[in-house]
């Protein structure tokens, strides 16, 4: 539903597949052994010798693939790991570390996955239903297996298309995170084509197998692509309401349209209509800023003043009167997520970071219409200001 990746990634270099896998191996075993002190001495030490921070965060993937968030059997940990790619073009190249060391310490602190031995690659071809027949039957290590064979014989961008569309039939049971944790973790393993896909692998045959996600839905019959209008009102009432269930609604549109591109347009028309019915019979509600007059930032101290009061409608004030220009969105975004790291108490909602990277996009992509950014944003700040006060 919305458009291309924003203009500001263009010639990004975060962004370019050159992962020194080498960079943090000790602070990977502290993260393996959930040792929060020692990831973050680790850390602090890499950077205080001059290593760049997103170089150190690039090198974590192997271990964050296989971080838990229990009770929840979602992959939120790797799905904020990807979101983090879209996160730092905002920040200053001397504003990183802060966000890096947030996320090393919530690797750090949860539970991991066990390692799962990397499987060959099977000679024999393997089918997609191969791979659902594996879910079906809960058998881990043969989903893993045949995910990987497949990954080899069809291609990463065909693999994720087919496990997207698998995902799409479980949006209800799993409140959207079968399309959104899978879409980023899958973004994440792409854009390693360099590097070993098995963590990635490894975590989705965990996560498909707990959630039974095991039987791709016949593609919904609809009628012809909605309109920029119908789809943009599907948006506000997305971005409609607050809470945990309400936020996963605009996490979600915002996963699908990240990875729109490995669908035909029918497809895509199935899986924007499969979040329609997700959202079910939710009204839009937008929010009004109560004759509050817009307040735009000039500068961080100025916008930190009133972020760190928690006071969801005077602090959307300011950031409605950062949107017009390209310059003010881009310091929103920058003045957001430090926010976000300033407020740090040592342990974060993983949503706190997933639900910025929707916010932004809304941002982003619909700054001209106010009643969608609104909403975006006062949904986030409400989410995150009310689990952080």
């Amino acid at each position: 539903f919305g458009m291309t990746a924003p203009a500001m990634f263009k010639g990004v270099t975060v962004a370019k597949k050159q992962p020194d896998v080498t960079v943090a191996d000790d602070l990977l075993q502290a993260l393996e052994a959930s040792n929060v002190a020692r990831a973050s001495e680790q850390l602090r030490k890499k950077i205080n010798q001059g290593e760049e921070a997103w170089k150190i965060h690039l090198s974590l993937y192997p271990v964050v693939q296989r971080v838990l968030n229990p009770p929840f059997i979602n992959p939120h940990l790797p799905k904020m790991y990807g979101i983090y790619r879209e996160l730092v073009p905002y920040l200053r190249k001397n504003e990183v570390s802060p966000l890096i060391h947030l996320g090393v310490t919530e690797y750090a602190r949860r539970p991991k996955l066990k390692e799962l031995p990397k499987a060959k690659v099977l000679k024999s071809s393997i089918s997609f239903h191969d791979i659902e027949h594996a879910i079906d039957v809960q058998d881990w290590e043969k989903t893993a297996a045949f995910m990987a064979t497949f990954h080899a014989q069809e291609g990463g961008p065909e693999l994720a298309r087919r496990l997207l569309l698998l995902g799409s039939g479980y949006l209800d049971r799993s409140l959207g995170h079968s399309i959104s944790c899978t879409a980023f973790i899958l973004l994440e393993m792409l854009e390693r084509a360099n590097q070993d896909s098995w963590p990635a692998l490894a975590t989705l045959a965990d996560y498909f197998c707990k959630g039974r996600f095991h039987t791709t839905p016949v593609l919904r019959k609809s009628r012809a692509f909605p309109s920029d209008e119908a789809l943009n009102h599907q948006l506000l009432r997305a971005t409609s309401g607050s809470g945990i269930v309400n936020l996963h609604h605009t996490i979600t549109l915002y996963a699908l349209e990240r990875v729109r591109q490995f669908f035909s347009k029918q497809e895509y028309n199935h899986m924007a209509n499969a979040c329609i019915v997700f959202m079910e019979d939710k009204k839009v509600e937008p929010i009004a800023l109560d004759g509050r007059a817009l307040e735009p930032a000039a500068s961080y101290d100025q916008f930190y003043e009133t972020f760190s009061r928690l006071d969801a409608k005077s602090t959307l004030a300011i950031a409605a009167g950062m949107i017009a220009s390209p310059e003010g969105r881009r310091r929103l975004g920058r003045f957001l997520i430090k926010g976000l790291c300033n407020q740090y108490p040592g342990n974060y909602d993983p949503h706190y970071l997933t639900g910025l990277g929707s916010a932004l996009w809304v941002v982003d992509r619909f700054w001209n219409q106010e009643s969608v950014v609104l909403n975006a944003l006062f949904q986030y700040l409400s989410y995150f200001f009310d689990g952080i006060g």
